[in-house]
């Protein structure tokens, strides 16, 4: 399930880009429209809502029973437990999720629920897509929200470091031959992929 989802968070950060490359929003809108009506894409987005769900409870269940068959912990941790990351994902985890409610709330229900996106004019023509775009831009020309969503990411990355490993440990790929190169290419992930979404409001706020 977490592989599942940082291929998720692959997808999204490209569309997102889209608005660094094309400050007329065209791009980014249309993918968002197209990933917006699509239904294949609109059926997925509830499997991806499920696998965060799954991916939740199963983090949480994990660490409550960690904590009742440890209460006190080992005097002599194992060096999986060294680590900085594994011994606070549940609390990155927990920041995280305050982060995607916030981030539901300003994105999906003002679509689905709200319907208070305005639409997307382009040359004086109603294009009858949602501008996506200038929601994003408004909400990262707030220096405050910009500030929050940096520290979410930065979280973020802290949490994916050890949880890349985690999912591929999960699926049984775990020997000498193959642990070195997934170890490292979960560094190089959790280092590039939160820069690429941290990226989009540092320079949005600071070039609109």
């Amino acid at each position: 399930m977490g592989l599942f989802l940082m291929v998720f968070l692959v997808v999204h950060l490209s569309i997102n880009l889209l608005l660094l490359v094309d400050p007329s929003r065209e791009l980014y809108n249309t993918a968002a429209h197209f990933m917006g009506t699509n239904p294949f894409i609109q059926t997925f987005q509830w499997v991806l809502f499920l696998g965060f769900t799954i991916h939740i409870i199963l983090g949480f269940v994990l660490q409550i029973q960690n904590w009742i068959a440890r209460p006190k912990g080992y005097k002599i941790k194992a060096k999986s437990e060294e680590s900085f990351f594994s011994k606070y994902m549940i609390h990155t985890g927990i920041i995280i999720l305050i982060f995607l409610g916030i981030h539901f709330v300003n994105f999906f229900f003002r679509v689905k629920i709200f319907h208070t996106v305005p639409d997307y004019i382009l040359n004086g023509v109603n294009t009858g897509m949602e501008d996506m775009g200038i929601v994003v831009v408004k909400l990262f020309q707030s220096p405050s929200y910009v500030i929050g969503y940096v520290i979410a990411l930065i979280i973020l990355g802290f949490h994916l470091d050890h949880g890349f490993q985690s999912a591929w440990q999960s699926i049984g790929v775990n020997n000498s031959k193959y642990t070195p190169f997934i170890k490292g290419f979960g560094h190089l992930y959790a280092i590039f992929i939160p820069l690429g979404y941290i990226a989009i409001p540092l320079v949005i706020y600071l070039t609109t």
